[in-house]
């Protein structure tokens, strides 16, 4: 029988300590900290996410419960909600936030290499945005509309592994197009973008920078046709031009040629229209691109179903804040896991199974391999027998 450390400490060894300790020291974080520093902040905030927590009692009921194991798990401070809530409202959210660009940083290297289903040569992101709903009344500083709070997360996924390299946590009244502004353009790199981004002011940033965009075209677009090339429309292509704005504003905001796809949607029996500065990959490639902006939608969808970031456990911004990154580094964490031990299972499984596993003594491996082979079993034995003797 293993004797050895559990999963929940085992987890934690593919954090860089010795990062996490140089964002602490920046802000300070343990500043006159006796008792709980801010490493057990961060591992009991790792709890709640893996372990589906909705409210800080909870949070210290279970702790409590499992007490004699918390030494074991790096948890070296007693548990109380009222510290754990003190700990959120008043240690610097920055911390969190660099740490998990650190981590973010580790598991871009580690998926430099995957296919996210284009042969493409640079890099490819996808923008968007989420909103996530608040009560105006306990989140005052959360603005959105005259009786509504809410707090929108941008973010910037490098579809290489759907990992999350830009976020911006911000008021859900701020508009989505100012956040490009913050956004740092690498040469070469495509950048693949709602409509609700139409700002031609600032795509002309794109293309002063050498960096490509892919956005989907308005439909009272003023432009004037320089020029066409043919396409196959058995590809659901419709047509692919080279145009001029003609507006009186976005004509000077955007001085140069742009390109005009248009494709259609025979699954969604909808046509779209393509804008993008880039004139030498083949169109069917820039809607095959726009398509795989799906998967940011994807990865919000992800994170509100299996982290918690919808209740929080705290009303401050600090404290919103802090769960947010939190959840985002335990997102990232698990990535970094699935790819360094080649775990064949999916982000969602592997929380599951570390949701019901994380205080056994087991090897973190073995928890996997333990599990899917009992799945296998399982399935064979459910399975009638196609030949009897």
């Amino acid at each position: 029988m293993y004797s050895g450390r559990i999963v929940f400490s085992q987890l934690m060894d593919f954090l860089p300590k010795h990062e996490f300790d140089k964002c602490v020291q920046r802000y300070r974080g343990n500043y006159w900290v006796k008792k709980f520093p801010c490493f057990n902040q961060f591992l009991c905030m790792a709890f709640a996410q893996l372990t589906y927590r909705e409210s800080l009692r909870d949070i210290e009921t279970c702790l409590r419960a499992l007490q004699p194991k918390l030494y074991h798990a790096g948890i070296r401070s007693k548990i109380a909600r009222s510290t754990l809530a003190e700990a959120n409202e008043n240690r610097d959210w920055r911390i969190y936030a660099d740490f998990a660009q650190v981590l973010i940083g580790r598991a871009r290297k580690l998926y430099a290499e995957d296919d996210f289903g284009m042969t493409l040569e640079q890099t490819a992101y996808a923008f968007d945005s989420t909103t996530i709903d608040l009560c105006l009344s306990l989140f005052p500083w959360a603005q959105f509309r005259k009786r509504k709070g809410a707090i929108k997360i941008h973010t910037l996924m490098d579809l290489r592994g759907s990992i999350p390299c830009f976020i911006r946590i911000t008021e859900g009244k701020i508009h989505d197009v100012n956040i490009l502004d913050q956004l740092i353009l690498e040469a070469g790199a495509f950048y693949i973008l709602d409509r609700g981004y139409t700002d031609f002011n600032r795509l002309y940033m794109f293309t002063q920078h050498s960096a490509f965009f892919i956005i989907r075209a308005k439909s009272n677009l003023d432009y004037s046709r320089r020029n066409y090339r043919l396409v196959d429309k058995t590809t659901g292509l419709r047509s692919d031009q080279t145009i001029l704005l003609k507006g009186p504003q976005t004509s000077q905001d955007y001085p140069d040629p742009l390109r005009r796809i248009g494709y259609f949607d025979s699954e969604n029996r909808k046509r779209l229209v393509f804008l993008t500065n880039n004139f030498s990959l083949p169109p069917l490639t820039i809607a095959q691109l726009y398509k795989c902006r799906w998967q940011v939608e994807l990865f919000f969808k992800w994170i509100k179903q299996h982290l918690r970031i919808k209740s929080f456990y705290g009303t401050s911004v600090n404290a919103v804040k802090t769960q947010i990154w939190i959840a985002i580094s335990v997102y990232v964490l698990v990535a970094i896991v699935k790819k360094e031990l080649n775990l064949d299972r999916s982000l969602n499984d592997i929380l599951q199974i570390l949701s019901i596993t994380i205080f056994e003594k087991s090897p973190i491996y073995q928890v996997f391999s333990r599990l899917c082979s009992d799945l296998e079993k399982e399935a064979i034995c459910n399975q009638l027998s196609l030949f009897n003797n």
